[in-house]
């Protein structure tokens, strides 16, 4: 009985709904945290962890889609979502509850196609405009980072990649692995060989949810344990990404 109880409080307070609402972030970048939309709904590493979470609770899953990572974080005080799978930093703790870390990715910088920027002396001037997706770990990063050049946050990825294709901005701070795979798709861009920070994506929940915090955070133990995560990874391009955590 004090089993049943307990598994019924733990539905209660991390699927309010009835549903497990899993709460991604949107756009072409990959990565681990990244999600895209698709034809028949929406691919990426936190769809697949998210999907095998709700399984395990045993309720249907519904991915609620944001443009980027800090409206994920300020909705989570609004009961908009139940379970995410994000960035995390100090900033960021303060709004929402961490579970064990995922991945470590090194942050750094693309520079434009015909840039003379060859490293982070060139890039921190003041005349230099740098671009991140706004309210995000990586965007306070390098705000910190760079102490002439602007940061100036947009909302999307699309947005940022498109100004940086047209030559409006001088450069975009992410991870190295998204920057890679960008600058592919850019010819003439350049990613910097420096690093300025590590981002950490970790599980999340909200505040003041400790069954939920509990729970999903054995969930990705037993994710990495058991090959869940790594097949998550393979299974979105990341084949040779190695796995973190706590």
């Amino acid at each position: 009985m004090v089993g049943s109880a307990r598994a019924d409080g733990l539905k209660d307070e991390m699927a309010p709904t009835g549903k497990l609402r899993v709460a991604i972030g949107i756009s072409a970048a990959g990565g681990a945290y990244w999600s895209t939309k698709t034809e028949t709904g929406y691919a990426g590493v936190p769809v697949d962890l998210g999907k095998a979470l709700a399984d395990q609770l045993g309720v249907p899953v519904e991915y609620v889609a944001f443009p980027n990572s800090g409206q994920i974080t300020d909705a989570a005080a609004k009961g908009a979502w139940d379970v995410s799978f994000l960035p995390e930093d100090p900033a960021r703790a303060k709004k929402i509850a961490f579970g064990p870390i995922y991945e470590v990715a090194e942050a750094t910088y693309i520079v434009r196609a015909g840039s003379t920027i060859k490293d982070f002396a060139d890039l921190d001037q003041p005349d230099v405009k740098v671009a991140a997706v706004n309210d995000t770990t990586t965007m306070r990063g390098a705000v910190a980072h760079l102490k002439n050049a602007k940061v100036t946050g947009y909302q999307t990825f699309d947005e940022i990649f498109n100004l940086l294709k047209n030559g409006e901005i001088d450069a975009f701070a992410l991870s190295r692995d998204q920057l890679n795979a960008l600058s592919k798709k850019i010819p003439g861009s350049r990613v910097l060989d420096e690093t300025f920070k590590q981002t950490v994506t970790a599980v999340a929940v909200p505040l003041n949810h400790p069954l939920s915090l509990e729970y999903a955070s054995k969930f990705m133990t037993d994710a990495k344990a058991n090959g869940l995560l790594r097949k998550a990874f393979d299974n979105n391009g990341l084949k040779d990404t190695p796995l973190r955590a706590k």
